[in-house]
Formats: structure tokens, C-alpha cells, sequence
């Protein structure tokens, strides 16, 4: 007698790191870079995602509500329905190691701009 399992619904950060980042239709948007745990709930509030460039020269990068992403099996990848345009005028995001992740203005045009509630909200 065989046993199957259900997928386990926890996965390792380092796992989700490099996962693709698609749209509805399987074209490829970008990457997940590293996620933003909020360090007092433990809760995931952000994956910042790599898109553009080439051989990591000129990439930029975009922080995504975690609520925005949903994962596509089929897919194998992280989904996000946005088109190019919405992409493009997202919040910036400067990539830079002392960027202020508690700027709660930044943080609600984010989420207001991918339409999710703030995590902080939750």
C-alpha cells in the first residue's frame, strides 16, 4: 500500500529565493530575491523580486505585497496578474541595504498600488 502526501504548506525562505515570478499566462516577470519577515509577528510583508538586466547588471527591483503573489503549481513559479505598464509604475524600491522597510507611507502606496491590504492590518 502506497501513501501519498499532501504538500507540506510550509516551505524553507531559502527555497522561495530564485522561485520565478509570472503572470497569469506564464510569461516570466522577474525573481524573488530575499523576503521581509516582520520581526515582530513573523509574518511575510514583502518578497523583493529582480526583473530586467543581464547577468545581475542592471536589474532593478520591486518590493511585492506577499499578498499580492499567489503560488502556481502549474506554473512552478510565484504568480502576480499585472501588465507591464502597472509594472513599470509601480513604488520604487532602491535595492539598497539601508533602504527604511517601517516607512508606513511607502509601505500603503505598495499595497494601495497592488491593491492588497497592508500586512500591518492583517
Amino acid at each position: 500500500m502506497q501513501t501519498t502526501h499532501a504538500p507540506a504548506p510550509l516551505i524553507a525562505s531559502d527555497r522561495i529565493e530564485g522561485t520565478p515570478v509570472r503572470r497569469p499566462d506564464g510569461s516570466r516577470i522577474g525573481r524573488i530575491e530575499r523576503l521581509m519577515i516582520d520581526k515582530r509577528t513573523g509574518q511575510v510583508a514583502y518578497a523583493v523580486m529582480s526583473f530586467g538586466g543581464f547577468l545581475g547588471i542592471g536589474e532593478d527591483y520591486h518590493a511585492l505585497p506577499w499578498g499580492a503573489l499567489k503560488y502556481n503549481v502549474e506554473l512552478d513559479a510565484y504568480e502576480l496578474d499585472i501588465t507591464e505598464e502597472q509594472l513599470r509604475n509601480a513604488p520604487n524600491f532602491p535595492g539598497d541595504e539601508n533602504f527604511n522597510w517601517s516607512d508606513r507611507d511607502w509601505g500603503q502606496r505598495v499595497h494601495d498600488h497592488y491593491q492588497v491590504p497592508p500586512y500591518w492590518g492583517y
